[in-house]
């Protein structure tokens, strides 16, 4: 029993080498708020959540990242050049700013010099993503990227030439690091964890994300390793639906023993890219109503202790989703972590699960066996 713990005290110890601390941190629209220039932004540019997962043409909504708080430190080339990025399951792109960006977004991050790094191979294709805001334009180029320690040696990344929208400038974040598949990579680029599993740097083909509650230290994404701390409740496991975003099938959502949603079966995408519950508009207004939420998704602070769990029915399971992780708290208000997205697909109604289901739960991403992991936490 001794040598049993032993063993396992010795594998999370290896496992540390794979793990990137996230940090928390004030949200975009927290930033703006507090300059006085959300309201305008909003008027300026509507928000799409749908246009990140069903564009026509690459197309992802600067918006998306609105909201995100947890954000870790990766570096490229040699010597380092360090940089703070999202780890989004929900894009496949590895880009960050560079020298020759001149956009005022561009100015106030942190920008790749490839003239600094001497194991950079610059090519003469570009990269072209657009967002509600405007376009991010760049080249691509290859060189080591650093990510917890596992050096990936010849990864292709994005340079940022031009960036989107004067309030990029108040990001928290200088790029994007994607965790998605392959098949929705721009421009045909590899991702980050792919080179990871054809290199050999990771134990087993997975990664697996804890999003820690409130202002609780200890956010990670964990590459190549199960930590067991925080699957003691047991994993379940999920097949993935379309190998393109990490997309799962729903068989219904419901509350006080009654379906509120998704009644005929619906798809999923969990998206750590993604702050709130994004839920098709139709259901979206039956939960506000039933919630007791106004039309700003605003309710009252001293009605959620009797708000009953969001249950989501997946693969023969359910999945709770109690009140105090879907109900925010700001500054003496509450609202419903909720969005509206309207997105008619060939598969049904759209759900993003995102950090709001992400946070009550140790989510794993299995390439290898193509499935999410679930385990509840405390």
């Amino acid at each position: 029993m001794k040598l049993l713990l032993l063993l396992t005290l010795v594998g999370l110890a290896q496992g540390f080498q794979t793990r990137v601390p996230l940090r928390k941190m004030k949200s975009l629209r927290q930033r703006l708020q507090e300059r006085g220039l959300l309201e305008s932004y909003l008027k300026q540019h509507p928000y799409n959540l749908a246009a990140k997962y069903f564009p026509g043409i690459a197309v992802e909504p600067l918006e998306n990242y609105m909201d995100d708080e947890y954000f870790g430190t990766i570096s490229i080339g040699t010597p380092a050049q360090e940089f703070t990025v999202v780890f989004d399951t929900g894009s496949s792109n590895l880009w960050v700013p560079s020298v020759f960006c001149s956009s005022p977004a561009c100015r106030n991050h942190n920008r790749f010099n490839p003239a600094e790094s001497s194991t950079f191979l610059s090519t003469n294709d570009t990269l072209f993503i657009a967002y509600g805001t405007g376009s991010m334009t760049g080249i691509l180029g290859y060189d080591t990227v650093n990510v917890a320690g596992i050096n990936v040696r010849n990864q292709i990344f994005g340079l940022a030439e031009t960036e989107p929208g004067d309030f990029f400038y108040y990001t928290p974040f200088d790029g994007i690091l994607g965790l998605a598949f392959p098949s929705i990579a721009s421009s045909g680029a590899t991702p980050v964890f792919d080179n990871m599993m054809v290199e050999n740097l990771v134990d087993r083909h997975l990664f697996s994300v804890y999003l820690s509650r409130d202002s609780e230290a200890g956010s990670f994404v964990l590459f190549g390793a199960i930590d067991p701390y925080y699957t003691t409740k047991g994993i379940s496991w999920i097949p993935l639906s379309a190998e393109t975003y990490w997309q799962i099938a729903m068989e219904s959502v419901s509350f006080n023993g009654a379906p509120v949603a998704c009644s005929l079966g619906c798809q999923a995408i969990v998206d750590t890219g993604t702050t709130l519950l994004a839920v098709p508009i139709r259901a979206f207004r039956t939960l506000m109503r039933l919630l007791g939420a106004n039309s700003s998704g605003e309710i009252s602070c001293e009605a959620v202790s009797n708000l009953p769990s969001l249950i989501f029915h997946i693969h023969g399971r359910e999945f709770p989703v109690p009140p105090r992780a879907y109900v925010l708290r700001s500054n003496g208000y509450c609202t419903l972590g909720l969005q509206g997205m309207d997105v008619p697909t060939e598969e049904g109604e759209l759900w993003i699960l995102g950090d709001v289901f992400i946070r009550e739960y140790y989510v794993i991403f299995d390439r290898a066996n193509n499935k999410v992991g679930l385990s509840q936490l405390p």
